[in-house]
C-alpha cells in the first residue's frame, strides 16, 4: 500500500513538472525565463496566469534565489515615445474566470542582480505570491530560443533602441 502511495505521488509530481501548475483557483501555464545575453545581470520570466475561480485575485509578488531582487514589472511609453520598464508595486489582477499574460514587451517578472548566468535548459525555482491563492512554488525553464514575438501581441515591431532599461527604484 505504501509503495502505491509513493508511486501516485511521483506520477503527480511528474505531471505538474510537465504541464500547468495549480494553486487554489490559479493556474500557471507556458512559463519560461530568459536573459538578453549570457553575461546579463538581469533576466525576466513570462507566463500565463489563469483564474478558474469566481473572484478576482492578484499576483502581488515573486521571489527566487537566482537574483538579488525579484520584482513585478511592466513597460510604459513616455511622452517622447521611449519605452520604460518600471516596477508595479500593486501587482497584476487575474480576473475571475479570466487570464493575465506576462509577456515580452509587457508585464513580466524581473530578476535583477543575477547570482549566476541563466543557462539554457536549466529550471529556476520561483515562488509566486497571490492575494487570495497564497504562495505557489513553480519551476520555470530557461529558454533563450523562444521566438521574439512569442506571447506578446505586436512585440515584434517594438523599437528596442528607444527602450530605457534603467530602474527608478
Amino acid at each position: 500500500m505504501k509503495l502505491n502511495t509513493l508511486f501516485a505521488s511521483g506520477i503527480a509530481a511528474l505531471m505538474l513538472a510537465a504541464g500547468p501548475v495549480l494553486a487554489g483557483d490559479i493556474m500557471v501555464k507556458d512559463a519560461y525565463i530568459r536573459s538578453s545575453t549570457p553575461t546579463s545581470v538581469t533576466g525576466a520570466a513570462f507566463l500565463e496566469l489563469m483564474n478558474h475561480g469566481d473572484t478576482d485575485d492578484r499576483l502581488i509578488g515573486a521571489a527566487s534565489d537566482v537574483a538579488g531582487r525579484v520584482e513585478l514589472h511592466t513597460h510604459l511609453e513616455d511622452a517622447n515615445g521611449v519605452m520604460k520598464m518600471m516596477e508595479v508595486e500593486e501587482g497584476f489582477v487575474v480576473p475571475a474566470g479570466g487570464m493575465h499574460a506576462l509577456a515580452r514587451g509587457g508585464d513580466h517578472i524581473m530578476f535583477m542582480g543575477l547570482n549566476a548566468p541563466l543557462v539554457q535548459g536549466e529550471d529556476i525555482t520561483v515562488t509566486l505570491t497571490f492575494e487570495k491563492a497564497g504562495e505557489m512554488e513553480i519551476s520555470i525553464p530557461v529558454d533563450h530560443e523562444r521566438k521574439p514575438d512569442h506571447g506578446a501581441s505586436g512585440h515584434g515591431t517594438m523599437d528596442h533602441g528607444k527602450m530605457d532599461h534603467s530602474s527608478d527604484s
